[in-house]
């Protein structure tokens, strides 16, 4: 027997769905539509990457090593980032709970930052160029995150604070209250971006790396306003301040600063396009 069911409802849109968490149960074990979907979204960013690399002038063996790694990083450090921010102390009193990914709790951010490290660990060992790579990891994290986040939807979280807008949401979850569908929010703002940095990336792209600091800008400068509708968010303890704001700030004003800056440089003709030294 299936577990969990939500009535979910789009009364805006005039939508009903019923979703449940599980999809199916192999020897007993339940199998859950989050992994599933997380599993699709990596499938469908690798895809995109493989066909793409030979534009981004990175060989196909070397995109699989670092897309690899990358992912297993990234759910390292989503996991981590989660526990770390976690409010409370049930993961010191209990290490072992750590491990307990199967029970929910993962961040974006967290994600990123452990692909991101796992992927120039691999790019700096096969000589890759590492600005060229995190163009096209850019482009692959927006596939990822536009699809990843229908996992939310699916387990009914990552919503908003209540609110009577067209795109409003109830379901059991929300305690019957219409809310904002944050995961649907970010899910169509990553596809849109997706759309625009990889025609950027065809028609536009100047140098190596900007691409990344279009989508760290591109990313962060939406995730810093929906993170403030969120309902769920993680905190700085003791400061009370979004963690997933700050860093969607930062990431947003550094990458803007160094966007200017090479662009005033391809102005002079000093940079008509970085390919930075393989290391």
């Amino acid at each position: 027997m299936f577990s969990t069911i939500y009535n979910v409802k789009f009364p805006g849109l005039n939508l009903n769905f019923k979703v449940a968490p599980i999809a199916f149960r192999l020897g007993g074990m339940p199998i859950y539509w989050y992994g599933i979907i997380i599993c699709i979204a990596f499938v469908l960013a690798l895809c995109y990457v493989l066909a793409n690399c030979k534009r981004f002038g990175i060989k196909q063996n070397a995109v699989m090593d670092t897309a690899i790694v990358g992912f297993v990083c990234g759910i390292i450090g989503a996991r981590l980032y989660y526990v770390i921010f976690f409010p409370g102390d049930v993961y010191l009193r209990d290490p072992v709970k750590i491990l307990y990914i199967n029970e929910g709790g993962i961040a974006i951010y967290g994600g990123l930052i452990g692909g991101i490290l796992g992927g120039l660990f691999v790019a700096k060992k096969k000589k890759i160029n590492i600005m060229a790579e995190l163009d096209l990891a850019s482009l692959g994290f927006l596939i990822g995150q536009s699809v990843g986040r229908w996992g939310n939807f699916i387990n009914q979280e990552a919503f908003g604070q209540e609110t009577a807008s067209i795109f409003r949401m109830i379901s059991e979850n929300t305690g019957g209250v219409p809310v904002h569908p944050c995961f649907l929010y970010e899910s169509v703002w990553c596809l849109v971006g997706f759309l625009v940095l990889h025609f950027f990336s065809i028609n536009r792209k100047s140098y190596d790396g900007q691409i990344f600091l279009l989508y760290i800008v591109w990313y962060g400068s939406a995730r810093f306003f929906i993170e403030a509708l969120r309902a769920d968010s993680l905190f700085v303890p003791g400061v009370g301040l979004k963690i997933s704001q700050i860093v969607a700030f930062v990431s947003v004003a550094v990458g803007i600063i160094f966007l200017f800056k090479f662009r005033n440089r391809c102005r002079r003709g000093k940079l008509l396009k970085v390919n930075l030294p393989k290391v």
